[in-house]
């Protein structure tokens, strides 16, 4: 049991998140450095930190189907199956995304996107209005810690905030699965 979410906690998240600044926070697979995926120097301050290839693109977290169209131009009808019947965190890279800081959209235009189920997550994506960056808590590299005990003090130093939720969290922390998925709904994976 990871505890309820405290009200300042969120809070503190939020008004980073508004002010363009970096949080190191819980989701539904293991921990994320995040960011408003809107803001290009937010995002820039993310490649940065991780010494990340600014040609790979980053995942966004959104927290209800319903916001997809407003960052992805073509959305197959098998998307919203998939999401509704999926048991384990997916994360769909869809083509054509929009309305998204450029540098978060991958070369090709395409968007990594999950809706996550996860009690800090789904509270702050509400409040935010926006789809929020999520990318592994490491440097480039660098294995990705599934446990908070596991960051990296380099990565906390880069933090404006990092977030109390979850700290002792105990699950079976992965990576979410990841499919590639076609305007016509052709599909593959690309991490299982």
């Amino acid at each position: 049991m990871e505890g309820t979410v405290q009200r300042d906690d969120l809070n503190k998240a939020l008004e980073t998140l508004k002010n363009g600044g970096l949080i190191l926070y819980p989701t539904d697979t293991i921990w994320g450095i995040g960011c408003d995926a809107t803001n290009a120097e937010a995002v820039e301050k993310v490649f940065a930190l991780k010494g990340r290839n600014p040609q790979k693109s980053l995942i966004v977290l959104l927290h209800n189907d319903n916001q997809l169209a407003s960052y992805v131009n073509d959305i197959p009808e098998v998307a919203y199956d998939l999401i509704e019947y999926t048991e384990t965190p997916l994360t769909i890279v869809y083509s054509k995304a929009k309305n998204l800081a450029p540098n978060v959209i991958a070369a090709d235009g395409s968007i990594g996107i999950r809706i996550v189920r996860h009690p800090f997550c789904e509270q702050l994506l509400q409040r935010f209005r926006k789809p929020i960056v999520s990318t592994s808590a490491n440097i480039s590299g660098d294995v990705s810690p599934a446990y908070f005990d596991e960051i990296s003090e380099q990565v906390k130093a880069g933090m404006d905030y990092i977030v109390e939720y979850g700290r002792q969290g105990n699950r079976n922390n992965k990576s979410s699965t990841v499919m590639k998925l076609d305007p016509s709904g052709k599909f593959e994976f690309l991490r299982k």
